[in-house]
């Protein structure tokens, strides 16, 4: 199945960085990452949008829903996400980015919002 195996290496990926920049958030990043996708969790933009402010970098280890607005601009890594929450995101000048973007922008983790 391939997913398992691109979740599998990205677990990997995020517990390498965990160790070499002593970033615990990418320890628990991997944990969500290797959870079953029955428990994987869904967080729509609004939601989102109360627990952020401009120019956050959120990390979401489950789907964005599009349910919703958000006023601000951020820089978001999930999972997965819908096509209106990214059209949202972007429409506001924010950005979508993969996990390995986030871990060399901000290796240890600091300043990223974890949403769990």
């Amino acid at each position: 199945h391939m997913t398992n195996q691109v979740v599998i290496r990205m677990a990997k990926d995020l517990k390498k960085a965990s160790a070499k920049n002593n970033a615990p958030i990418w320890a628990k990043m991997a944990e969500y990452a290797l959870k079953p996708s029955v428990a994987r969790r869904h967080i729509n933009l609004n939601r989102i949008g109360q627990l952020t402010k401009d120019a956050d970098i959120v990390i979401f280890p489950g789907k964005v829903l599009g349910t919703g607005d958000i006023h601000h601009k951020i820089t978001l890594c999930s999972f997965s996400i819908s096509n209106s929450a990214a059209t949202k995101i972007l429409e506001k000048g924010g950005k979508l980015v993969s996990f390995s973007d986030v871990i060399e922008k901000n290796p240890t983790g600091k300043g990223v919002v974890l949403l769990g």
